[in-house]
């Protein structure tokens, strides 16, 4: 059972509202969830509670979602988005992470990894967004001029029950995951807030193009050589390829590769109890990544180690259901 959903608490970085949500504090190994765009902590929701029973887990509205603050002038890119992470963990006194991320919070957790390898133990990728161009036809159209005032449009003449009406009717027919569906109408919902209409369109004109995604950080995925990597994909998935976590799990031969089969953008919302279990062991089973200036320096020059990291290991060749 998911167990209860812990409560927002919130916390002053900067001068600026940052929300987030806490189980499990006391354990030594704390995991930080990172959601995707136009989401919040609340994807989370179904993993929280049996995480927290061996891990420490933090799952913080990024700014601008959520219930965090959702200045006009904020900083919305990759980097920012990084940097306010690692100001929370400072001020929470949390010394070291997993760093978890789905959809674009894979793209923030990368970059999270790269500018604080001290803080990073190890990294997660939940069918993660900056791993190649493709990207839906929807989320490509958010970087168009003027998809502000269609968004704020549409919030203002769609009645609330109208929209619960459609994503009742989504979820029944049943083409889509539910969780999919779930995705697009908690992200609906968020649009009708003016600050988080206008963090949406920032973020998306940053990390996105007309044609696709426009950062790609597989250009630099030789930086996690060392670091131990979880890649995780729906083969149902229709935002983001599952091509592109297959190819990223190609690039590092020590990383480990689980598909959900059956699941679509939300792997960790379908089968939550999979997800909790696999993260757990993964966490468990093995070492933390050296943050230590050395390391980092052999990562960035390209000088191979000796040996792979301990407790990383390499998973080619599994099933669909990431079985052996």
């Amino acid at each position: 059972m998911a167990g209860e959903m812990p409560a927002e608490q919130e916390i002053l970085l900067h001068g600026q509202r940052v929300s987030y949500r806490e189980s499990g504090r006391g354990n030594r190994e704390t995991v930080l969830l990172v959601h995707g765009l136009a989401a919040g902590s609340t994807t989370w929701s179904s993993v929280l509670g049996p995480l927290g029973r061996d891990l420490h887990v933090l799952a913080p509205d990024l700014l601008g979602h959520g219930s965090s603050e959702a200045p006009r002038s904020g900083d919305y890119s990759l980097g920012g988005f990084a940097t306010g992470l690692r100001d929370l963990l400072v001020a929470l006194d949390v010394e070291r992470v997993t760093i978890v991320g789905h959809s674009f919070g894979g793209g923030v957790a990368m970059q999270f990894a790269h500018q604080f390898p001290e803080f990073t133990e190890r990294v997660v990728l939940v069918s993660s967004g900056g791993l190649g161009h493709d990207l839906t036809l929807a989320l490509r159209a958010a970087s168009l001029p003027g998809t502000e005032l269609v968004l704020r449009s549409a919030a203002s003449l769609t009645p609330r029950w109208m929209r619960r009406t459609v994503h009742r009717i989504a979820r029944a027919v049943g083409s889509v995951p539910a969780s999919d569906v779930d995705g697009v109408h908690a992200a609906w919902e968020s649009f009708a807030d003016r600050g988080t209409r206008g963090a949406f369109v920032q973020t998306a004109r940053g990390a996105l193009e007309p044609s696709g995604q426009r950062l790609d950080g597989a250009q630099r995925l030789h930086l996690l050589s060392e670091v131990p990597v979880l890649l995780v994909g729906g083969d149902r998935d229709k935002v983001i390829p599952l091509e592109h976590t297959l190819a990223a799990h190609d690039r590092l031969p020590g990383s480990r590769l689980e598909v959900f089969t059956g699941a679509g953008h939300f792997p960790h919302a379908e089968q939550p109890q999979r997800f909790a279990d696999l993260l757990r062991e993964f966490v468990g089973g093995t070492a933390p990544a050296d943050g230590s200036r050395g390391a980092v320096r052999r990562r960035i020059l390209g000088v191979p180690q000796l040996a792979p990291p301990a407790g990383t290991r390499a998973t080619d060749g599994l099933t669909a259901d990431g079985a052996r």
